[in-house]
């Protein structure tokens, strides 16, 4: 078997300037990493995250300056840096270099630290300081208002919050993930396969003379029931699907194809549209043609929402279960958007319509590392990072 590829890293100590105990990680990142400082030889560099337009004259883009270029793994101590995190709540990262290290080609990799890093805000160091110390204390008089915004935030019992915990190994699965999302590689005929799955076999099976629908308009019975058993979601559902109208994985799929106008009906079938003949015959066209619907959605709402939730997928940072629906309402509400009388602010019940709406397209596509419908906690596939990153790509730098 082939060895993996090593490359020339760096191993980095990266603290949090003035917590008490320190909250710290030893890093092993490859050189040609992209970073937000200032350069190897001293001169100052102001580099940011996002081109916002409010940065200082000569700022840089993050994405575009590599780790080679701050620092020099041979000399340690002569070009650390800091790195301002949340500028509201101003946590203070001081960046120092141990020395050279090898890795494997696209890894990164935690090598020690300590403590559990700060809850987000907590109003910076002193606040989340006082957090601990409040919530550690049950005679505090404001011990339960402190426990009920900590189990709001984090969405865990108070009872497993230790602020001295460090799990390498759970930090470690984190940065395999950031690494695939930094390093995703080509899109292949697999990947292509695997995301388009069922929508491939749907329209394959419409492809020869339709698909028959019963009176009411719905897919028949042994279809359903062949569907299930074909794409191999009879042990996943609740129950064997069997009639469409209590089977929605194979209801939403074929309404979505439909609004997709892959598929159309004309009397008493469901038809191929001319624009479905064309792809189902080619992954890569469809692979294109769905990332672009998903890149341009119709309405204003969708458009401020979508992203957002491809970001969420992306980086594992979406919110608790029943948190989505209010950050997304204040992301319109932000955004100028309101009820069609132009004064009502949008409805929480409309930003939970929104979420679902959304997350159902999303599902329609194979993005995730087995069945992924009714589940919170499933990992994207490789080929599912590479299909949400290729929808981000034609926001044309649209920040989410």
């Amino acid at each position: 078997m082939e060895s993996p590829t090593t490359v020339p890293a760096v191993e980095l100590r990266i603290s949090i300037s003035d917590t008490v105990p320190l909250i710290w990680r030893q890093l092993g990142l490859p050189e040609t990493a992209t970073v937000a400082g200032h350069d190897r030889a001293g001169e100052k560099r102001i580099i940011m995250g996002v081109d916002d337009g409010d940065g200082p004259a000569g700022t840089e883009l993050a994405a575009a300056v590599r780790l080679a270029e701050l620092f020099d793994p041979h000399s340690p101590g002569l070009s650390d840096l800091e790195y301002d995190y949340d500028f509201g709540d101003s946590w203070t990262h001081k960046i120092e270099v141990v020395g050279p290290a090898v890795l494997h080609e696209n890894t990164i990799t935690c090598l020690d630290g300590a403590m559990r890093g700060p809850i987000e805000d907590s109003r910076g160091v002193g606040g989340y300081a006082n957090v601990v110390a409040v919530v550690s204390n049950p005679n505090h008089p404001e011990h339960r208002e402190a426990v009920e915004w900590l189990e709001f935030v984090t969405q865990e019992r108070v009872s497993k919050f230790d602020p001295a915990a460090f799990d390498l190994e759970a930090i470690n699965g984190q940065l395999r993930s950031l690494a695939q999302r930094c390093w995703p590689g080509e899109v292949t005929t697999a990947d292509q396969q695997a995301v388009l799955g069922p929508i491939l076999w749907f329209l394959n099976e419409a492809r020869s003379d339709g698909l028959p629908l019963t009176s009411a308009g719905y897919l028949k019975p042994a279809f359903v029931k062949r569907a299930m058993t074909e794409l191999g979601w009879d042990d996943e559902w609740i129950s064997a699907g069997r009639v469409e109208v209590s089977t929605p994985p194979i209801r939403n799929l074929r309404e979505h194809l439909q609004e997709w106008k892959l598929l159309r009906k004309l009397k008493d079938k469901l038809l191929l549209t001319p624009k479905g003949r064309k792809l189902v015959g080619d992954p890569a066209a469809l692979w294109d043609f769905l990332a672009d619907q998903l890149a341009n959605p119709d309405t204003d709402a969708e458009k401020i929402a979508t992203p957002l939730l491809v970001h969420w997928e992306l980086t594992g940072d979406e919110p608790p279960y029943g948190l989505r629906d209010q950050v997304l309402q204040p992301a319109l509400h932000q955004a100028g958007l309101r009820t069609r009388s132009g004064h009502g602010e949008i409805p929480l019940s409309w930003a939970t319509d929104l979420y679902y709406d959304i997350n159902r397209s999303l599902h329609r596509l194979e993005l995730w590392e087995g069945i992924s419908w009714g589940r919170s906690d499933q990992k994207l596939s490789d080929a599912g990072v590479k299909f949400l990153l290729d929808v981000q790509s034609r926001w044309d730098g649209r920040n989410v």
